[in-house]
């Protein structure tokens, strides 16, 4: 359903407009922008060793994220990067927390925070890629050590590390947040926030999201210096690569034989169903369906880069969490389908 999509968008970026509408009330000039947009990565002045990382991962042309994302980044200036899940975020600050590292000191100077376990080692396999001619070491932090440049991890696990000194910060000048409305939605705000006490005092830092609600916000006021604000143009969130439909059922308990039509009809290879609550499709005893929620780990879908279709069982409560579904389907470079299962009143 794109107008949700669009919903979605457009409810963000009246957040957007207030709060900076507030600040400019208040005398203060927060955003900084950047505008200058890198066709090629050959432009962006990359060292040639993370280049060499970048094409041999498979990247061709930089995305719209990358075009405009990764040189601020790499030029040490806090950003605020908010685009649609999928098109290159993770790769945009790798790439820029790559750039700056000191190899010579096998020291941590970049702290990743991610929401999930299964996120935080996906991105450890992207920086361990991107830097593979590097000799980047980089490390998912599920357990204590500080011979490495870069540590990933979420916000309980790497608080818990930096409060038993486990993580020496001493070293750190890069801290990015990735997924940032996740794990604020999580209820991760208060760890963040300790965390932010245990860093250096100067520390670049860089906040990367598909949406960016008003907690979000209240984050980078706190603690960022005139960041830098890249926002891909609404037209450009929709994947192009997702094709979306959706399937009006007369009756709620009709969705189940619906979308057990589907699969029979459908050629599908990998999937993914969302639910609002875990005991909607209990039951099912297909050896083949795989369940997961938010306490379980890992996740199913963490380890299928390739879903080719995205089913929204229920639609979700919120419409910046659309925006994530989608964003399982079509993964920047791939083709991608969504279905909703929809009846009367819903």
């Amino acid at each position: 359903m794109a107008g949700l999509a669009a919903e979605a968008s457009q409810f963000d970026e009246r957040h957007y407009d207030a709060k900076m509408k507030e600040l400019q009330e208040e005398g203060q000039d927060f955003f900084t922008y950047y505008d200058e947009v890198y066709e090629s990565f050959d432009s962006m002045g990359l060292h040639e060793n993370l280049l060499r990382g970048i094409y041999a991962y498979g990247f061709e042309k930089p995305s719209a994220i990358q075009q405009r994302g990764i040189v601020p980044f790499c030029k040490g200036l806090d950003v605020i990067q908010q685009a649609q899940s999928g098109t290159g975020k993770t790769a945009t600050f790798c790439a820029g927390i790559l750039h700056q590292i000191d190899y010579s000191l096998v020291e941590c100077q970049a702290l990743v925070l991610a929401p999930t376990r299964e996120l935080a080692q996906q991105i450890e396999k992207v920086m361990r890629a991107l830097g593979d001619y590097l000799g980047v070491k980089v490390h998912a932090c599920v357990g204590g050590t500080s011979w490495v440049h870069v540590v990933v991890g979420t916000p309980g696990r790497v608080f818990d590390m930096l409060r038993r000194q486990y993580l020496r910060p001493n070293s750190i000048k890069i801290f990015s947040l990735d997924e940032a409305d996740e794990m604020l939605s999580r209820g991760f705000k208060d760890q963040i926030y300790d965390i932010f006490q245990l860093l250096p005092s100067k520390i670049q830092i860089g906040v990367f999201s598909a949406t960016m609600p008003p907690e979000a916000l209240e984050i980078t006021r706190k603690f960022m210096n005139k960041p830098v604000r890249i926002l891909v143009k609404r037209d450009e969130l929709t994947l192009e690569g997702i094709k979306q439909f959706y399937v009006n059922v007369n009756k709620e308990e009709w969705k189940l034989e619906t979308l057990c039509d589907l699969y029979e009809t459908l050629a599908i290879t990998q999937s993914v169903i969302f639910v609002n609550t875990a005991a909607r499709l209990t039951g099912n005893s297909d050896p083949v369906v795989s369940g997961a929620h938010h306490h379980r780990s890992p996740c199913p879908w963490d380890r299928c880069p390739a879903v080719s279709l995205v089913i929204n069982y229920d639609l979700p409560t919120q419409p910046e969490n659309y925006l994530h579904r989608i964003g399982r389907s079509g993964r920047f470079g791939r083709k991608g389908c969504l279905d909703q299962l929809c009846h009367p009143g819903r």
